[in-house]
């Protein structure tokens, strides 16, 4: 049986590409985390360390073992991710 995706929005109030995103996953019927970076530095230190980025959106789409962050701002990206995440053959990944 196929896990559900994962998605994690990393975000911050009044950013309106993040707002951008979780309307865009809503209306898509898409379940989500938000983890808010607004006056957490130390958030936006892990998004350093894990992807070489400090702003956001940026959303985390995982299953299994596997994850992809998308950092490039824009739905196109967004969805070709989450299209892409769909496809994971996840038995052979291990």
């Amino acid at each position: 049986m196929a896990e559900n995706l994962s998605i994690v929005v990393w975000a911050k109030q009044g950013c309106a590409y993040c707002a951008e995103v979780k309307d865009y996953l809503t209306k898509e019927g898409r379940e989500f985390q938000v983890v808010d970076v607004t006056d957490h530095d130390e958030q936006r230190e892990i998004l350093q360390a894990k992807y070489g980025v400090r702003y956001v959106p940026v959303v985390e789409i995982g299953r299994g073992h596997t994850y992809r962050g998308v950092t490039e701002l824009g739905l196109p990206a967004l969805e070709t991710a989450l299209r892409e995440a769909e496809k994971w053959d996840l038995d052979s990944v291990y």
